[in-house]
């Protein structure tokens, strides 16, 4: 649900209304206020799981709020815990597998909608 205050600024809240941050799986595309990104919020508690190989004609930031996770950037393994930030270029094929105790992050996409070309 999104709330529209009178100056424009927007509060998304959660689709299943929980007031927490725990297991918050969701997407946001097309953002109110001319954001200009599109955001993946991921939180898993599962060891080995994450998207397979593709890339995006536009940067990817991921914030690691919580656990790990293993990248594969191009030909490069890179594991990223929770307090890091991990930028992949755009053109830049990425895939990730969760640590033990899993992963929550902020992925932030430098577009307003998902653009996404699958490798794998």
């Amino acid at each position: 649900m999104t709330e529209i205050a009178k100056s424009g600024a927007a509060v998304i809240s959660r689709a299943d209304r929980r007031d927490d941050g725990e297991e918050w799986t969701e997407n946001y595309t097309e953002l109110p206020g001319g954001a200009g990104v599109s955001l993946i919020l991921e939180s898993t508690t599962q060891e080995g799981v994450g998207p397979r190989l593709h890339l995006h004609p536009y940067a990817e930031t991921f914030i690691i709020r919580r656990g790990s996770a293993t990248f594969t950037v191009d030909t490069e393994e890179i594991v990223g815990k929770a307090g890091q930030i991990l930028v992949v270029p755009a053109e830049t094929p990425h895939k990730f597998r969760t640590g033990p105790g899993g992963y929550e992050a902020v992925h932030i996409h430098a577009n307003p909608t998902f653009e996404t070309t699958w490798l794998e």
